[in-house]
């Protein structure tokens, strides 16, 4: 097992982490089982109440088990999306991603900074991180960095991507089509696009766009 808590209070989630998600599966070579995924899937809720159980270390309970979260929904354990996601969380997941891209495991070689920053940008654009904590971790790091376009309503380039086809009368099917992802985190995507945005519809979406010169790149 990976955890090496050993004082009052945590013993007990050590040895929870071990029985839940052994070395045997953080060291295994080739994809994992889906019951094995699935233990794996629990070391966030496992942080949260190692981190719980310690006064000095409770506050940051609530961050550590974000870690694995992301903006489309698509994370773990929660299934949190973007709405629901602290920022700390969101730059504790980008930080996270950055750093074990770096380091090799089983399953992968490791990355080299230049490749694990571009694996980053990349997550963003798949709307998967978001776009400001992965600009902060990247800066931290030492990256060069350009300074991004402010866009309206808080939207992601991403979900201005979706906005765009959604203007030109394309379906959740065609627009995860074009743009390589899956129909549910195109539609994932309009949503939070309504959401932010205060729309309640295509339509609204189209005006939108419109009024802030978003209907073209």
């Amino acid at each position: 097992m990976r955890t090496v808590w050993r004082f009052d209070g945590l013993a007990w989630c050590t040895t929870s982490v071990g029985l839940v998600c052994p070395n045997s599966i953080w060291d295994k070579h080739g994809p994992l089982t889906r019951s094995e995924m699935e233990r794996v899937r629990l070391h966030p809720y496992l942080s949260e109440r190692m981190l719980s159980s310690a006064h000095a270390l409770a506050p940051l309970a609530a961050i550590a088990v974000e870690h694995h979260e992301r903006m489309d929904g698509s994370g773990y354990p929660r299934g949190l999306n973007h709405v629901s996601i602290s920022t700390p969380g969101r730059v504790l997941g980008a930080a996270d991603c950055y750093a074990t891209s770096k380091e090799p495991r089983p399953h992968r070689a490791q990355l080299a900074p230049a490749e694990a920053a571009a694996a980053l940008r990349t997550q963003v654009r798949q709307g998967r991180l978001d776009a400001d904590a992965v600009q902060a971790v990247l800066v931290a790091a030492g990256h060069r960095t350009r300074k991004r376009r402010e866009l309206p309503a808080g939207l992601t380039a991403r979900e201005v991507e979706v906005l765009r086809l959604l203007t030109r009368g394309l379906s959740n099917k065609d627009i995860a089509e074009k743009l390589t992802i899956s129909r549910k985190t195109a539609g994932s995507h309009i949503e939070h696009i309504y959401t932010k945005t205060g729309v309640r519809n295509r339509a609204g979406a189209s005006l939108f766009a419109m009024r802030h010169g978003l209907m073209v790149e």
